[in-house]
């Protein structure tokens, strides 16, 4: 009902994701992000807002909350320097309902020296508390990508769970213990240009051998995308390996490019996707018959065309510099530190800190902008100064629903518009 009543206000659905209402007109832009009995208003006009609001609460009675500061359990800081998301609330509720609130706290989410599979030792009895706990810190990752892969490894287990692997799924809450307040930074003063890495680890799955891929993607300073996900089939070689993760993470860059088109964001650059791994990048920029690349699947190749049709440019890096290893893997206490600075995870509750963090972070991402000159991805519409953001609370039935990456990128270019207001 709500979509057909907002269809007849002059809204579309955007063609990603039929959560998001979008309207454009000569100069205004407002979109609408929904699940069930909560909606996120963005735009540049006001008198869209107040209109679609009062249209809203005649159908169907709704409550304005006003600048947004809580959605979906995210909670959301706004400073001069920039908005910051976390879930500090959920995070210290979960300690609390598993009565870890007083427990040692962790460097890292997870022990690099313990290698989990199937066979370590006695079963954990409780496997529905165990369950329960994964799925909580799976919607914790909505904000968080520091537990992404822990948490990925220890999902692997929900019907043969030991108690190693209720170890492991400790550990994490031992390492959220440290700083539960850890989220997203989004930089008001940054370009628009996607930069994605993309990482492999060959053979990591002890049980299968299957590799894990993991990338993550920022536009402009802005992590808004990451993931860590084993392979579908084995890997004959950590080139073979780095190739799958290059096709997924090229999927991924894909859907984006679609989000951002659908928003008539205009690009500053082309987008960048970087790999650490030659031979992987030389299959896909050299398409022609190889013995050892003729057993992939068609689908692996979306690399080649998406290459072909000027989406995107590959381009290599050094393996210290490699983002998506977080993703891959257990790291050692310093290094972890240093990819979580590098991924624009910092606490939202020292955001004295933020400035400096910023140009940090500002700073080495322009190190790796070696695609300084690539042309820039044509405008498809002005329409680009998203200059408020607006919560409202629709009053329908209860539920929950996992779409922070769309919630990121509204945030985000509110983020970047209202810095360019103030300078203008």
């Amino acid at each position: 009902k709500l979509s057909t009543f907002l269809l007849s206000l002059g809204y579309s659905h955007s063609v990603v994701d039929h959560s998001l209402f979008l309207k454009f007109s000569n100069s205004s832009f407002t979109g609408l992000l929904v699940y069930v009995d909560d909606v996120l208003f963005f735009g540049n006009c006001l008198t869209e807002f107040v209109s679609v609001k009062k249209n809203l609460h005649t159908v169907f009675g709704i409550k304005d909350l006003g600048i947004l500061k809580y959605f979906l359990g995210l909670e959301i800081a706004h400073s001069s320097v920039g908005i910051l998301i976390s879930q500090r609330k959920y995070c210290l509720e979960l300690l609390t309902d598993v009565a870890m609130l007083d427990c040692k706290p962790a460097n890292t989410p997870l022990d690099p020296s313990v290698h989990l599979h199937q066979d370590t030792g006695q079963l954990y009895d409780d496997a529905a508390s165990y369950r329960r706990l994964v799925g909580r810190l799976l919607y914790l990752t909505a904000t968080r990508p520091d537990i992404t892969f822990a948490t990925q490894q220890v999902s692997q287990f929900m019907n043969s769970l030991t108690q190693a692997h209720y170890k492991a799924a400790n550990r994490i809450l031992r390492y959220l213990k440290k700083a539960p307040g850890l989220g997203l930074f989004f930089p008001r003063k940054s370009h628009i240009q996607v930069k994605g890495f993309s990482d492999a680890d060959w053979g990591g799955c002890l049980d299968t051998r299957r590799s894990i891929s993991g990338y993550c993607f920022f536009i402009g300073d802005a992590l808004v995308s990451w993931r860590s996900k084993k392979q579908t089939t084995v890997a004959r070689s950590s080139v073979e390996a780095e190739y799958r993760a290059l096709a997924v993470a090229t999927c991924e860059l894909q859907w984006l490019h679609f989000l951002l088109q659908d928003l008539h964001t205009p690009l500053s650059k082309s987008h960048v996707l970087f790999c650490d791994n030659q031979s992987a990048l030389h299959i896909a920029q050299n398409p022609v018959f190889h013995e050892r690349t003729k057993h992939l699947e068609l689908d692996c190749h979306i690399v080649r065309e998406k290459l072909q049709c000027g989406l995107m440019h590959l381009l290599p890096l050094p393996s210290k510099d490699q983002l998506a290893d977080f993703f891959t893997k257990a790291l050692l206490p310093r290094l972890f530190q240093s990819f979580l600075s590098k991924l624009g995870v910092l606490n939202i509750f020292s955001p004295s800190a933020c400035r400096g963090y910023y140009n940090h972070l500002h700073n080495w991402l322009s190190h790796l902008s070696l695609a300084t000159n690539l042309p820039a991805v044509p405008a498809s519409c002005p329409h680009s100064d998203y200059s408020f953001l607006y919560c409202i609370s629709v009053i329908f039935d209860s539920a929950f629903c996992f779409f922070s990456f769309l919630f990121s990128v509204a945030i985000y270019m509110q983020s970047i518009v209202s810095s360019q207001s103030a300078m203008n």
